[in-house]
């Protein structure tokens, strides 16, 4: 079933009932926005002669209009390939020529280099600004009814974010999004019509993909006006809009917490925060549940199992009585409901409760591979499961905690070292603001642990005095050997650090 008819199904069920938000004023009804998304399907199938299943990009900083783009296409039984709006101009052609995009829509700011990079890609018949007079003639068709779709069609080519080497393409179907969508009520949040979401993470990624359950609800899609996350913004949007939820990294979450107004911002309009896409660190958890209060969900999915493998619920994070309320804190919560979760060895040996191994995922959220690429297909689907790459323990509760990336798992002497495990003990530390931890080639031990530190100020920290806090709180094989301070943590666009480039850093 195709998801434009989350779109169609508000619309009859109000055509007057607001629907996307440009800061604090209404630009769209739930009526003007089917009807808008109806007649740019249209022409997409019409004047340029697009077939369903083509791939339509979009480049696009956060806007309104980008619902509407993002909803035509799938009105139009079309695939969107929404890209990262931070993106190199060359990181676009890329995306462009491997997806065989037919179009590709464009905010003002990256009409440009999109243009000039994407020049000789044979299959792109035109690069489309939105709000421009080309963008506006392709509303003025006749609308058309929602395309058939079957819910194994591709939806949504998700490109990851390519931090070790070429993105690939993950194949998110219909059936994907639906289980998604349907996971969200009973595991993430209870969304009501009247709520709102503010897209202030990028809607390229995990906060578009969360358009579909408010679309399922007819709430308001509220879209800064900056197009980005600002908290200053986002703390005056409490005060305008009623109940708020938005999807933040915890990198945001940091920066929210930490602003002025944050002690005095209108917390009763805001519902809910999901946070995502990075380690949570407990401390921080800690804070910014004492700033605002419980109204904060954890989620884990990846782009091969979107938004959607495990949460915490609001109601996990109000048990601070809980004998093992930390350990819960520090962990991506419990299988949501369509979802079957495993932790196995190299083997793909299940693991019992407490051992350490490869996450591994089943069920209708999981895509079915990766665009023209079969050999990453067999190796991250195999036997029937998802191959997370990501490294964890279940309880007995079956709560899930994660390590590390399997690739960022250090082998010091033959042990197993989480650099998670060592980060969360350093920013325990009164003067450290941020730090990741890293292996480096060791000629006796395989690899020893290194630190990179951001310190809290400008003062010098001593090495010897950060190695005396981890060992009073680790074992002494897992405490860093070397640290080297930084002014800053190199971190792609969504706040995740990037490990490879440090690695060349201390090298």
């Amino acid at each position: 079933m195709n998801l434009a008819h989350l779109l169609v199904r508000a619309a009859r069920g109000g055509e007057d009932r607001p629907a996307v938000a440009h800061g604090s004023g209404i630009v769209a009804t739930y009526g003007s926005l089917a009807r808008r998304a109806a007649c740019l399907a249209a022409s997409l199938r019409g004047s340029f002669g697009l077939n369903p299943g083509d791939r339509v990009a979009i480049a696009m900083k956060n806007c309104p209009e980008y619902l509407e783009v993002l909803y035509g296409c799938w009105w139009a039984g079309l695939v969107p390939v929404p890209m990262n709006a931070k993106l190199h101009p060359k990181e676009f052609a890329f995306m462009l020529g491997h997806s065989d995009a037919r179009l590709c829509f464009v905010t003002a700011d990256l009409s440009a280099g999109i243009q000039g990079e994407s020049a000789d890609l044979g299959d792109l018949l035109e690069v489309i600004e939105v709000g421009s007079s080309s963008y506006r003639r392709l509303l003025r068709d006749d609308p058309m009814a929602p395309a058939e779709c079957a819910l194994d069609d591709l939806a949504w080519l998700f490109f990851t974010s390519g931090t070790t080497g070429r993105p690939k393409g993950a194949m998110i179907t219909h059936r994907n999004l639906w289980t998604m969508t349907s996971c969200y009520f009973p595991n993430v949040d209870a969304v009501a019509p009247g709520d709102a979401i503010v897209y202030a993470a990028p809607m390229s990624h995990g906060a578009g993909l969360y358009s579909l359950p408010y679309m399922a609800q007819a709430a308001l899609h509220v879209v800064p006006e900056s197009g980005a996350f600002d908290p200053t913004e986002f703390i005056g949007l409490m005060g305008i809009h009623q109940g708020l939820g938005a999807f933040f990294a915890p990198t945001m979450i940091k920066r929210l917490i930490k602003h002025p107004s944050a002690g005095s911002a209108p917390i009763e309009n805001f519902n809910t925060l999901v946070y995502g896409g990075g380690p949570m660190y407990l401390a921080d958890l800690k804070q910014a549940l004492k700033v605002f209060g419980n109204r904060f969900v954890q989620i884990y999915g990846q782009g091969e199992s979107p938004m959607c493998i495990t949460s915490l619920t609001r109601a996990l994070h109000a048990e601070s009585d809980h004998p093992a309320y930390e350990a819960r804190l520090s962990s991506v919560g419990r299988a949501q409901m369509l979802v079957e979760l495993r932790v196995a060895d190299e083997e793909d040996r299940s693991l019992p409760n407490g051992e350490v191994g490869e996450v591994l995922v089943r069920g209708p959220s999981v895509i079915p591979g990766y665009w023209k690429d079969e050999s990453a297909t067999a190796r991250t689907l195999r036997n029937g499961w998802l191959h997370t790459g990501d490294i964890g323990s279940l309880d007995e509760q079956g709560f899930l905690t994660l390590k590390d990336r399997s690739k960022d798992v250090i082998i010091s002497g033959g042990t197993n070292i989480y650099p998670r495990e060592v980060e969360e003990t350093l920013l325990r530390h009164p003067d450290v603001a941020e730090v990741s931890v890293i292996g480096r080639p060791h000629p006796e031990w395989g690899e020893e642990v290194v630190a990179v530190v951001v310190p809290r100020s400008r003062e010098p920290l001593s090495e010897e005095g950060l190695d005396r806090f981890c060992l009073e709180h680790i074992a002494r094989f897992k405490r860093p050997k070397h640290y080297c301070f930084v002014e800053t943590l190199p971190k792609n666009n969504y706040g995740k650090v990037l490990k490879t480039d440090l690695r060349a850093l201390i090298l």
